[in-house]
């Protein structure tokens, strides 16, 4: 039984890491990237006592990110900083490996993100791929903004059929992302941030970016982006998933 279950354990992260390119060639893998998916899919068999211990770890890893993205993780409304609450755990990973392998230019996370800076701030977890796997799932399991940035709203119906005939297939219908994909969570995200990012993706700025978005935005006119982004900004991730209401405070940070 249990060399079944590691046979599965084994495969679903070898289709997770190997099999990406075939949902997505933007994402070969490789390096920390791939250290640290693996880590972070033996989490879900630790023992409590384990699992405890990777969150406290990922508490001590999150006060390097807390300065910007706050300790909720919620980001600001002006598009500074994103929501990271409630992303998927390799979602965060991959831009992680992303930025500090320099394959996601950010000059202002970049240097918070090297592993001398995490493991001078928690040298009991270290900087290298654990960190990442730990903070990635500390990340995810934050509860996330009810009061997110939105736009004017004031083209929403054109918004949707712009996400519905170009979005869905990668970020659902909902705005949830793939886990499995590593498509990103846009429910929920700031809408200055969205409209930065998909300016960039659609510019050719965002080195990252996967080419087949780019290329189905191409032709997006200003006023496209703003809608879709605008409608994008007003989906909301399920109520189980949200904080009880936009003044709730970490309690890790007390």
């Amino acid at each position: 039984m249990k060399k079944t279950a590691l046979f599965i354990t084994t495969a679903f992260t070898a289709s997770m890491i190997a099999g990406v390119a075939a949902y997505a060639g933007w994402n070969e893998g490789g390096g920390e990237q791939d250290e640290a998916t693996k880590i972070y899919m033996t989490f879900e068999k630790k023992t409590e006592a384990e699992k405890k211990k990777i969150h406290e770890d990922g508490i001590a890893v999150y006060e390097v990110c807390s300065a910007c993205h706050l300790t909720e993780g919620w980001g600001t409304k002006d598009g500074t900083f994103p929501q990271l609450a409630g992303q998927p755990a390799t979602v965060i990973i991959k831009q992680l490996a992303d930025i500090r392998g320099k394959h996601r230019d950010n000059p202002t996370m970049y240097p918070f993100a090297l592993p001398k800076e995490i493991k001078n701030a928690a040298p009991e977890v270290g900087g290298g791929p654990y960190a990442i796997a730990a903070v990635a799932e500390y990340i995810s399991k934050l509860p996330m903004n009810p009061d997110n940035g939105v736009g004017a709203g004031d083209n929403l119906e054109h918004g949707a059929k712009l996400y519905k005939e170009n979005c869905v297939k990668c970020h659902g219908d909902r705005g949830q992302g793939s886990k499995e994909k590593y498509y990103p969570r846009i429910q929920g995200q700031h809408y200055k941030y969205l409209l930065r990012q998909f300016e960039w993706i659609r510019d050719g700025k965002r080195r990252n970016a996967n080419p087949e978005m780019v290329k189905q935005i191409k032709g997006f006119t200003n006023k496209d982006m703003k809608d879709v982004v605008d409608y994008v900004s007003r989906l909301k991730p399920p109520k189980a998933d949200l904080a009880p209401s936009k003044d709730w405070l970490n309690p890790d940070f007390d």
